[in-house]
């Protein structure tokens, strides 16, 4: 494995460290308390005009429709990968998922990962936001770099074929692969990724609305959510 790999540690919790970068990065509000979107449109109108208001809300629109795409990603990967191996602790290298997104992307889920980064930075401070995507990133690129490892250790020829075809982050227009016949599960798929459409609603209102308590309404509604929707929910909550 590519020392540039994530460790297995990195691997086992990996969804803590995401929410670390998420609390790090909003965290820096404390630092630099200007909001990226709000300094964005700045550069355009006067802050005390309409027309900053009307630009404010098209940013946050934009930041809505970039979490929305991540989110619509990921529950396309998801429902094709299963939530329960996207969830696993464990490295799965057992099979090659090569359906839905998988034919376009090696890997839609970070993907889908950096787009909602990018569209939730702009609800961040401006170092928050750079912060956020500059470390989604960086981490989604070690966590890619050790599953291919052990998919290419497990799977030998098959996977250098399906790596040589299908880009790694950037998604090809036109399927590279052929399906493998594989049908998507899209219930539970929706389900597991809820927390990210909360996220992309909480946006979308804010963009209505700009209020920021709704926002933050929302945001810890989809966290809430998702602990209450993952199946060890119930008793991470201590109620059954």
């Amino acid at each position: 494995m590519s020392i540039l790999g994530a460790t297995g540690f990195e691997f086992r919790h990996r969804y803590w460290f995401i929410f670390g970068i998420f609390w790090l990065s909003f965290g820096l509000y404390n630092v630099d308390p200007v909001n990226a979107a709000a300094a964005l449109a700045g550069l355009a109108a006067d802050p005390r005009s309409n027309a900053f208001r009307w630009e404010l809300r098209a940013l946050f629109l934009v930041g809505a429709l970039l979490t929305a795409a991540g989110a619509g990603l990921r529950t396309w990967g998801t429902a094709y990968l299963r939530p329960e191996v996207m969830r696993d602790h464990r490295l799965h290298a057992e099979r090659l998922t090569a359906d839905g997104p998988f034919r376009h992307v090696r890997n839609p889920l970070y993907l889908g990962n950096i787009l909602m980064a990018a569209g939730m930075g702009l609800s961040a401070s401006r170092m928050g936001a750079a912060t956020l995507v500059a470390l989604m990133t960086l981490f989604g690129c070690r966590l890619i770099l050790r599953e291919e490892a052990a998919l290419e250790a497990a799977q030998g020829d098959d996977y250098a074929a399906y790596r040589a075809a299908v880009p790694r982050l950037l998604p090809a227009l036109r399927p590279r692969v052929p399906a493998s016949g594989n049908e998507p599960a899209w219930g539970p798929a929706f389900l597991a990724e809820a927390m990210i459409w909360f996220f992309a609603l909480a946006l979308g209102a804010l963009a209505v609305t700009l209020s920021e308590h709704l926002f933050w309404i929302l945001l810890a509604a989809g966290i809430v959510g998702s602990i209450l929707l993952h199946p060890k929910g119930a008793r991470l909550l201590r109620i059954s």
